[in-house]
């Protein structure tokens, strides 16, 4: 056979689970007349690796293959080992990689609209008949408590979170 008969009729037509199941619930408009919209929440941490790389392109490329749209939304969680330059070098990779968000948020512009829902959180569980083996039971009984895990709930509700603005 030569290279040119072992072409598939759909050779031109990228496939993998993701799009096909883009495709299928568009065709069907399974939730009406959406448009597709991803989001790429990298930690601002650190620098990208070929991993991120990959995620970029899968998020940032479906989009766009399906005319929607893709948010850059930083993961900013751990102030403590996030700083500037790290988001100013996402920002340049994503642009290298050649994409462009349509919108650049921040996962602390989030906690104000879901800081309700922590509070149920926060309520103690109800009691559960797990037993652990006795060498593990030994070992968890072994470790200090957390003061956080030890504080009455209604201290650990009245701590405001803080949040950092946009760049």
């Amino acid at each position: 056979m030569t290279d040119s008969k072992m072409e598939t009729p759909d050779a031109a037509v990228p496939s993998n689970f993701l799009y096909d199941q883009i495709a299928e619930d568009l065709r069907t408009k399974k939730y009406g007349d959406a448009v597709i919209q991803t989001r790429f929440p990298p930690e601002p941490n650190g620098y990208l690796h070929i991993g991120h790389a990959k995620a970029i392109c899968i998020d940032f490329g479906l989009a766009a293959e399906f005319g929607g749209k893709t948010n850059l939304r930083f993961d900013d969680t751990n102030p403590e080992k996030e700083e500037q330059e790290y988001v100013d070098s996402i920002q340049k990779d994503v642009r290298w990689l050649g994409f462009q968000w349509d919108r650049l948020c921040y996962a602390s512009d989030y906690f104000p609209s879901s800081t309700p829902g922590l509070s149920n959180s926060l309520k103690p569980a109800k009691p559960t008949s797990t037993t652990f083996p006795p060498m593990r039971s030994a070992t968890i009984a072994a470790l200090s408590p957390s003061p956080a895990k030890t504080r009455p709930i209604a201290t650990a509700l009245s701590k405001k979170i803080s949040t950092s603005s946009p760049a």
